[in-house]
């Protein structure tokens, strides 16, 4: 099957894989599954979104960072807390427990130099902020993410255009 990108003299009006939920639609219960997991209320969807975009910044996508920014943006969030998600190490704009959750995606997409990617110390961080089901929730969000990160890289959605809309 031919992917589904077209290129005209604008750009591209496709995503270069076609829909990968009709290509394998066993991974449609897996991902209505990880949304549910994600969205259990242990952890504020707005740290999701944030960990989310920084690992879309990570790894240098345009859709992920343009579908998470979209999402922050229509919860509410200040441009300035979307834009400082770039340097957030510094950024007066994050609570400490977000602060925790996006040191925690960061340690998991960055290669240490010093050893393990999530220390002790930096768990005992995260759990200063999150208990149990919250911890996991937050490891599951940043898996989820991850889930999809080679289907952006891959399969090359157009930003700013829904899964919905350009995988029909």
């Amino acid at each position: 099957m031919a992917a589904q990108t077209t290129t005209t003299a604008q750009g591209t009006t496709g995503s270069r894989m076609p829909n990968p939920m009709r290509l394998v639609p066993e991974l449609g219960p897996a991902v209505r599954e990880m949304f549910k997991a994600v969205g259990n209320g242990s952890v504020p969807q707005t740290t999701i979104g944030l960990v989310q975009l920084r690992a879309g910044q990570i790894v240098g996508n345009t859709y992920l960072t343009v579908l998470h920014t979209e999402g922050l943006r229509k919860a509410g969030e200040s441009e300035q807390r979307i834009t400082a998600v770039a340097s957030w190490q510094d950024a007066p704009y994050f609570t400490e427990a977000e602060a925790a959750a996006l040191a925690l995606v960061e340690a998991v997409l960055r290669p240490s130099a010093h050893g393990e990617r999530v220390s002790d110390e930096l768990y005992a961080r995260a759990a200063e902020h999150y208990d149990d089901k919250a911890l996991a929730t937050l490891t599951i969000a940043i898996g989820q993410v991850n889930f999809f990160i080679p289907l952006a890289l891959i399969g090359k959605p157009l930003p700013g255009v829904s899964p919905s809309e350009q995988w029909t």
